[in-house]
């Protein structure tokens, strides 16, 4: 893909996030598609290509009255929509369509017209040679590498707690963080133990909600109304559907080719990046996430966050909207890192980091089964 050659210039969250009963999942995709529409100054009709995950995209054409020449409905768990992103840009590199929506509906509390989960591992290999052990899905199954992460690193408990007291700090400056008030490193150590060495404030909220964004040549991105973000440089990558078949319980293979993927095609170093996403079902992800794209070497990720780097007022702030321990995580929570990482392009970020050029957006889907990566900037 050509650096900068599209822009996303459309982008929105449903009308209401958390918890949401009277409204389906295929409602919530249409709610964040109008709504991305409505940003971007256009109808459902002018849009020609679609994507999304956890809904049928000809469901949703057909609800929307879209007819596309372009469609993708890659699922491979929660960053889905990440890969849908870099997809969509090579598309409209190769003129297979002019102008892209990528939705995203889930009532992952409410259940309200729920389908499969989809993506992201499982299926026959996992339940053959890893449910018969007792994995009861991810709250169980994440901690199998983490306990040899936090053991051959030498990370500790509280180091991992931090990662959900300084999100809950980025989470009270957001007022659509489903939880704001500020919890310490007692209240997170001493939630109730989910898996260990997971607490409850160690895990991802379950919540109703959604979004989308729409994407289009940059050379177009000036007839429509929001500030362009320029999509910089993309990645992904998968590794296996079974956790217990990581090359590395220390570090996602999967990370890291999609991250070296988006920072090669960006051409930048890690010096240049004012904000960062990276997806957060549980506290230990981010320390993988800094660790696999470069940020830290391995075991420093616990101590980088620890001394408030990716706080306010940090080096590298991190999961700005307060994250899926915090925001929102209605299963898939891809769609809304991305939305944070265009807010904070646009500078209107509920939580706005000043002066920030350029964000790397950063998602796993599965149990590290899947990875994608993406780079933008607001300059052109």
């Amino acid at each position: 893909m050509k650096p900068r050659s599209v822009a996303i210039v459309g982008a929105s969250e449903t009308t209401q996030l958390g918890k949401v009963p009277d409204v389906s999942q295929t409602m919530l995709h249409a709610d964040g598609a109008l709504n991305a529409c409505a940003d971007a100054g256009i109808k459902p009709q002018d849009i020609d290509g679609i994507a999304c995950a956890g809904e049928s995209p000809v469901n949703l054409a057909h609800y929307l009255g879209i007819t596309p020449k372009w469609v993708d409905a890659t699922s491979v768990g929660g960053c889905s929509f990440m890969l849908h992103v870099r997809h969509a840009a090579a598309a409209i590199n190769e003129g297979l369509c002019d102008t892209v929506i990528v939705t995203h509906g889930e009532s992952g509390r409410s259940g309200v017209g729920r389908g499969g989960f989809g993506g992201g591992g499982g299926g026959t290999l996992s339940g053959q040679f890893e449910g018969t052990w007792g994995g009861m899905g991810p709250t169980t199954n994440f901690t199998l590498p983490v306990l040899r992460y936090l053991k051959e690193t030498g990370t500790t408990l509280e180091q991992l707690a931090t990662v959900a007291v300084i999100q809950r700090e980025w989470a009270g400056e957001n007022p659509r963080a489903s939880y704001r008030d500020p919890i310490t490193l007692d209240d997170v150590l001493g939630a109730r133990m989910i898996a260990y060495p997971f607490t409850k404030l160690m895990c991802c909220l379950v919540t109703d909600g959604g979004g989308a964004l729409i994407l289009t040549s940059a050379d177009r991105a000036k007839d429509f109304p929001q500030k362009p973000v320029y999509i910089l440089g993309t990645g992904e990558s998968v590794e296996t559907p079974m956790v217990s078949q990581m090359e590395d319980f220390t570090s996602s293979r999967a990370f890291r080719v999609a991250g070296a993927k988006a920072f090669d095609e960006a051409g930048i170093t890690h010096a240049d990046v004012d904000h960062l996403m990276i997806y957060d079902a549980f506290a230990p992800l981010p320390l993988y996430g800094l660790e696999d794209l470069g940020f830290c070497k391995r075991g420093e990720a616990g101590a980088f966050i620890a001394d408030r780097n990716t706080a306010r007022g940090g080096s590298l702030p991190l999961n700005t909207n307060g994250g899926g321990l915090s925001y929102m995580h209605s299963g898939m929570y891809g769609m809304y890192a991305l939305q944070e990482s265009v807010r904070q392009m646009r500078g209107t970020a509920p939580a706005q980091v000043e002066g920030a050029k350029l964000s790397v957006c950063h998602g796993v889907g599965g149990m590290f089964a899947a990875s994608g990566t993406i780079i933008m900037t607001n300059e052109a």
